[in-house]
């Protein structure tokens, strides 16, 4: 099957590189032509525009968007107008799912197709698969059947679920129609958001691990310390790194995200290459939106997204706000460096 695939980054590159493994041509644009070449070696047809890609492409054409959010409505009000009935257009990035709803609704009236992919696997895509939670009309995702069975992991990426029998469904095989517009990227917004909960727990217990032998250190004896009366409790040296390689073995927690930890521990044991500036990208907050207005409750979700906040100095003028009240009602002077 031929695809129009438009962004050329870490993942969209990659994703060419997997469908041309299994057959597919890919016409490909991006605005750095580095990109676009690279790829052109590896035998994907190259466009230097965006006019180029539509032309190189018979109807009903199928064209994947993998660009930031943020780009998405430009590379759309661009590319729009050079399509023809009944070509079909596919966002595969973190978009907001609202704006799918929008999108879906305003190419419809022009007779374009549109398509919301949340898309997970990131830079190890390539080998291991992407998971595909995909949105849109019934015409559109059967088209695409055969470019979403081959970016997908396949049935053989985990042991089936008990029970399950007879030919597997598209979910035990990486990718799902989730409905209509929109939906793809409503589930992908949620896994996100799962995610910024799982990363913050493990992270949180890891670090409690690292400071289990707090009771070695000498902590002044002033009124601003609270004393430490069970150092005898914390004296323990934890090795960190190995914690997480054991953990990845036969534990509850085990998991990818685990492995993953281990390897960057592994590498840099006091993660001296990290500020521990966590950056946010969006769904997180969309999650946490969601939940409030359909009144569930997600405090998990909700607190690892203010620690991202807090992490990138959001919270120091509240902090500060606090310190001053305290000097304020207790003559409480701060002190520079709490152990």
């Amino acid at each position: 099957m031929q695809l129009g695939m438009i962004g050329l980054g870490r993942m969209g590159a990659n994703m060419v590189r997997r469908l041309m493994r299994e057959g597919h041509e890919c016409v490909v644009y991006d605005v750095n032509a580095d990109s676009i070449a690279e790829l052109a070696g590896e035998g994907a047809t190259g466009a230097e525009s965006l006019a180029a890609m539509v032309e190189a492409m018979p109807a009903p054409r199928s064209i994947w968007i993998m660009v930031p959010a943020a780009y998405v409505d430009g590379v759309i009000a661009d590319l729009a107008p050079l399509l023809s009935d009944d070509d079909t257009i596919i966002d595969g990035g973190n978009s907001y799912y609202r704006d799918d709803v929008d999108r879906a609704a305003t190419l419809g009236d022009s007779g374009i197709h549109y398509l919301d992919v949340g898309t997970s696997g990131g830079v190890f895509g390539l080998e291991r698969g992407y998971s595909l939670m995909i949105g849109g009309d019934d015409v559109a995702v059967e088209r695409m059947v055969p470019i979403f069975q081959s970016l997908a992991p396949g049935i053989e990426a985990a042991e089936r679920t008990p029970g399950m029998e007879g030919d597997p469904h598209p979910g035990e095989e990486g990718w799902l129609h989730c409905g209509i517009a929109g939906s793809g990227h409503f589930v992908k917004m949620v896994h996100n958001g799962i995610e910024y909960g799982m990363m913050a727990a493990l992270a949180e217990g890891l670090g409690i691990l690292e400071q289990a032998g707090m009771g070695r250190e000498d902590r002044p004896i002033d009124a601003e310390t609270t004393p430490q009366r069970d150092q005898k409790y914390f004296q323990m040296d934890i090795p960190i790194p190995a914690v997480a390689e054991v953990w990845r073995r036969g534990s509850v927690i085990s998991s990818w995200l685990v492995d993953l930890t281990a390897k960057a521990l592994h590498q840099d044991p006091n993660l001296d290459n990290f500020e521990g500036n966590v950056s946010d990208s969006g769904e997180g907050r969309w999650t946490v939106l969601a939940a409030i207005q359909a009144g569930v409750p997600a405090p998990v979700i909700t607190a690892s997204l203010y620690q991202r906040f807090s992490s990138r100095g959001r919270s120091d003028f509240s902090d500060k706000t606090v310190s001053a009240m305290r000097k304020e009602f207790g003559g409480h002077h701060e002190k520079k460096d709490d152990h």
